[in-house]
């Protein structure tokens, strides 16, 4: 009898130590972000073992990694029943309730998990940060806060130090992230991760040289760590766009990065999603579209994949996929909606309403694609950093008008990168737009035109042509005064840079632009001034017909 009691001892003690080996299993399968794997190894524990609440909430927590709620919640609610750990399950319940905006669900969910802790636990305090953390309404005062309180139970567990790095990197404090990543990794050199985070922090400040060579230390070690190719990749995707000239090799650099990080983790639906988010911030429309229709052979009820399909049919050329696609997403309120959505199916029924050869623009078309334009830029203003060049594009083709509404959008954000040159040819397409003999003037437009230039003078004054456009804009609002005081700003300018500058002959003929038209306007108020400036016309070009023969009217 004792020796079959032994027995039992041994055996559930083995049972006990398997049950842990396998959950430390699930969690570095979730730390290389091997979601899949993780979830058949979570669900084979909670089919041979229910009474282990543990692994309920860390299968809840992979489904809340691959955003199915639904399965979380399920996952987390079985949870509760069981035998041992139970209450982890309501930190889940709580970051779910984060997740809705209900704070004060959150904090109860998380109380009841905290009220189950014995007195030297910790690991629900850390748990209880990482969803305040991982929350979609993320809160690190929160979370700090909560992890000192993990600190008093263990300042040296190197899973606190991890947390407490997260949390100060997002709460944007570098130097404490540094500190704590740090000591993360040297309580614990198998802690990847920390290491790993290190890098993040240089790529963050634009050390990409540095972040570079902290990941390749890691890699020298552990090449076959996931997430570190997905940092590699986001580092050479950041790096190409601060480096001129190197964009295209740094970029296929990412996206080879980036297919390693997928060969490492797992190829599940969430997995190529966030693959398709890089391909879209790298603009690789062509991968794109063959992921997209990859993800819609895995779920073809998933409304996000309409997002992936619609963005890449607009940038492959085919307007009416795009438009089908980004119309049915954005038709559905459950679908979380976000600038880009609304900015591709405004362009792309703009794209559709276009002509072969991009000379004509249909209307009703147009206007309906700004309406959808203007919609992204309400629900996100940086999309306008996209509208400039599309807008010179059409100003390129003398699309004047459909540039110009393009360019009221792009110009309505201050801190665009082209805001000077957006306001610019806003100017110029609505000058243009009115200038013909025939054209009835809008003066609403026309005034718009005069703002914008006078935006391009303050942010920088010395550009001497904006002043001549300014005064053509005011010389068709009929407003002499304006016109003449622009007009002679152009002239104080080019004058102060001395007879180089003068003698040059574009600028020859825009200073007989000036004096004759400054002439023609103070012909009307002050004919004394107007012969002085059709003299200084003279004095450059003695020929000048229309300078000769208004002398010779106003000497009558």
């Amino acid at each position: 009898m004792n020796k079959f009691k032994i027995l039992g001892v041994a055996f559930l003690a083995g049972m006990t130590a398997s049950y842990a080996q396998t959950i430390d299993q699930a969690k570095k399968e979730i730390d290389a972000e091997k979601y899949q794997d993780a979830k058949v190894t979570l669900k084979s524990i909670v089919k041979s073992d229910p009474s282990e609440g543990k692994a309920f909430f860390l299968l809840g927590n992979v489904y809340l990694y691959q955003n199915v709620s639904d399965s979380a919640k399920m996952s987390y609610q079985s949870g509760l029943t069981a035998k041992n750990d139970a209450h982890f399950n309501n930190i889940g319940l709580g970051q779910i309730d984060l997740n809705s905006g209900n704070v004060a669900a959150a904090k109860a969910n998380f109380s009841s998990a905290i009220k189950e802790m014995r007195r030297k636990d910790f690991e629900e305090y850390q748990y209880v940060a990482r969803a305040y953390m991982n929350s979609t309404n993320p809160d690190y005062k929160s979370a700090l806060a909560t992890l000192e309180l993990a600190k008093e139970k263990n300042a040296q567990e190197p899973q606190i130090l991890l947390a407490l790095g997260d949390a100060y990197y997002g709460d944007k404090n570098q130097n404490q992230a540094y500190s704590n990543y740090r000591n993360a990794f040297q309580a614990d050199n198998s802690l990847i991760r920390a290491k790993v985070q290190l890098g993040v922090l240089l790529k963050g400040a634009k050390a990409y040289t540095e972040a570079v060579a902290a990941y390749n230390e890691v890699l020298a070690t552990n090449p076959n760590y996931g997430p570190l190719y997905r940092e590699l990749a986001e580092t050479y995707y950041l790096w190409g766009l601060n480096v001129p000239g190197r964009q295209d090799e740094y970029l296929k650099k990412a996206l080879d990065y980036y297919e390693k990080y997928m060969t490492l983790t797992d190829y599940s639906l969430a997995s190529r999603m966030r693959h398709a988010d890089f391909l879209i911030l790298a603009k690789d429309y062509k991968a794109l579209e063959v992921e997209a229709n990859k993800m819609k052979e895995l779920d073809k009820v998933n409304p996000r994949i309409l997002r992936y399909l619609g963005y890449a049919a607009y940038q492959n050329g085919n307007a009416d996929v795009a438009i089908k696609s980004l119309q049915d997403y954005t038709a559905n309120p459950d679908n979380k909606i976000i600038n880009l959505d609304y900015m591709y199916l405004g362009l792309a029924k703009i794209k559709k309403g276009t002509n072969a050869d991009g000379t004509a623009i249909d209307p009703t078309a147009f206007q309906a694609g700004v309406a959808d334009i203007k919609k992204a830029a309400d629900i996100e203003i940086s999309v306008t950093n996209e509208l400039g060049e599309i807008g010179k594009d059409l100003y390129e083709k003398k699309l004047y008008k459909e540039a110009a509404a393009i360019l009221e959008i792009a110009t309505s954000n201050p801190k665009t990168n082209t805001f000077l040159y957006d306001n610019y040819y806003l100017g110029n397409a609505i000058y243009f737009d009115n200038a013909g003999a025939d054209v009835v003037k809008d003066t609403v437009a026309l005034k718009k035109a005069d703002i914008a230039y006078g935006n391009v003078i303050t942010a920088s004054p010395d550009t001497q042509d904006v002043y001549l456009s300014r005064a053509r804009t005011n010389s068709l609002l009929g407003d002499d005064k304006a016109m003449i005081m622009y007009y002679q700003q152009y002239i104080d300018i080019v004058t102060k840079k001395g007879p180089e500058e003068l003698a040059k002959p574009a600028v020859k003929a825009k200073l007989i632009e000036c004096y004759n038209t400054m002439a023609a306007g103070y012909a009307n108020f002050d004919k004394m001034k107007a012969k002085e400036f059709f003299q200084k016309t003279l004095a450059i070009d003695p020929t000048n017909a229309y300078a000769t023969q208004s002398l010779s009217i106003l000497n009558k």
